[in-house]
């Protein structure tokens, strides 16, 4: 540090930012851009015949498809940031209890609404309601039962990681933590070639790739993060370092699994690697974001559109595929396509802008009218007034964490 930047008259100068602050627009940039991929993929490519078009039609609808990576980004981003509240929080007294209870105030009202919605437009057997209602929708196959609403499996892998992980924190230190995560990295492949392999001689019980276990590979290069981030040795410098390795690692798994398939879920070293490049991008972005935040060029990372998105991810996730089949319910009853004389590309773009603007607004009305009022109630934990006044600073960063999640 020169002698300009300890003259300076603000007491952290922008460049010799802390990793981890109280509030860091980059973490919800992340969450926009995988929330906006997820809906570019939903909108343009999922469920889709791409025969009936052909040219550069084709090709952007192509391009679409990675979109369905945002979840990978979603749960690394997940595994970060829970982590880092655990590792915060894991010698309180009321551990287990606040954070089951902050959980609740945020995953619960959305949740149970949406399954609501489901029985109210009759889209949803009773069996996957009830497995849904369980927290369990991803386990769906292992009952006979398909997944009637696509995207709660991706929910039920989280809230099985909320179960078990607090736990595991609670009791291991921190290099413990690294070895067992270690070995997620390497469990979740093997059992997702496994599964490959019984769904080839159980084609019935297709549904096997949404399982736990199955993704545990994501939120664990998250954990490893907020671990690493968070040793007194490490600062920005590391931060870049680790984000460097991570993208070359995927870079090069990419190249050396390429012939054997590995962008593809049609042969064994896809099924199983498919996800691994994606999941460690998605660990290298987590990292330049939280070095360019602490920069002064950290307004790069911070574009409101995303931020924006952010913040409302979670109705947005919950809510946009129920609103793009209202909207195909609505336009076939009233032949909006046919009374406008849509082509099938005009009926595309007619359809993710109109019903994608819906579902963003509904994401805002939500977390507007839904999900802030409850989360009013994080705060109202036991002993939270006393503790602002005996050790704010833990507060502080605590609430890095927490604000995101």
């Amino acid at each position: 540090m020169n002698q300009d930047e300890t003259r300076s008259n603000s007491p952290v100068p922008p460049a010799v930012e802390p990793i981890l602050r109280p509030y860091m627009p980059e973490l919800d940039t992340i969450r926009g851009l995988a929330i906006l991929g997820v809906l570019l993929y939903h909108g343009f490519y999922w469920a889709r015949d791409l025969s009936v078009y052909s040219g550069w039609h084709r090709t952007f609808l192509m391009l679409m498809s990675p979109g369905v990576f945002g979840v990978n980004l979603f749960f690394v981003l997940s595994g970060f940031l829970i982590t880092g509240i655990l590792l915060h929080s894991r010698h309180r007294q009321d551990y287990f209890r606040r954070f089951y209870f902050r959980r609740a105030l945020r995953i619960l009202p959305p949740y149970y609404l949406i399954l609501l919605l489901l029985v109210i437009f009759k889209m949803t057997s009773l069996g996957f309601l009830a497995v849904s209602l369980a927290f369990s929708s991803n386990m769906a196959a292992l009952f006979g039962l398909s997944i009637s609403y696509g995207v709660l499996w991706s929910l039920a892998v989280e809230e099985h990681f909320y179960l078990f992980w607090p736990s595991i924190v609670r009791r291991i230190s921190e290099t413990g933590l690294l070895w067992i995560l270690g070995a997620l990295l390497l469990f979740s492949p093997l059992s997702r070639l496994y599964y490959f392999r019984l769904a080839l001689r159980e084609p019935a019980d297709a549904g096997y790739g949404s399982f736990t276990w199955n993704h545990l590979d994501g939120l664990a290069l998250g954990a490893i993060v907020a671990i690493l981030v968070r040793r007194p040795s490490w600062g920005r410098q590391q931060v870049l370092r680790l984000a460097v390795c991570l993208m070359f690692a995927g870079v090069l798994l990419t190249a050396i699994g390429y012939p054997f398939g590995i962008l593809t879920r049609t042969t064994q070293a896809g099924i199983a690697l498919q996800y691994v490049p994606w999941n460690l991008a998605g660990a290298a972005l987590l990292c330049l974001f939280l070095w360019i935040g602490t920069s002064p060029w950290k307004a790069i990372v911070a574009p409101w559109p995303l931020t924006f998105l952010g913040k409302i991810s979670y109705g947005l996730y919950l809510y946009h595929l129920l609103v793009f089949q209202g909207y195909q319910w609505i336009a076939v009853y009233i032949q909006f396509h046919e009374r406008l004389r849509l082509s099938l590309w005009e009926q595309i773009w007619a359809r993710m802008l109109l019903a994608g603007s819906a579902a963003i607004l509904a994401a805002y009305v939500s977390r507007r009218y839904l999900e802030e009022p409850f989360l009013k109630f994080k705060d109202g934990t036991p002993r939270r007034g006393a503790e602002k006044v005996l050790n704010p600073l833990r507060v502080e960063k605590s609430a890095a964490d927490e604000r995101h999640h």
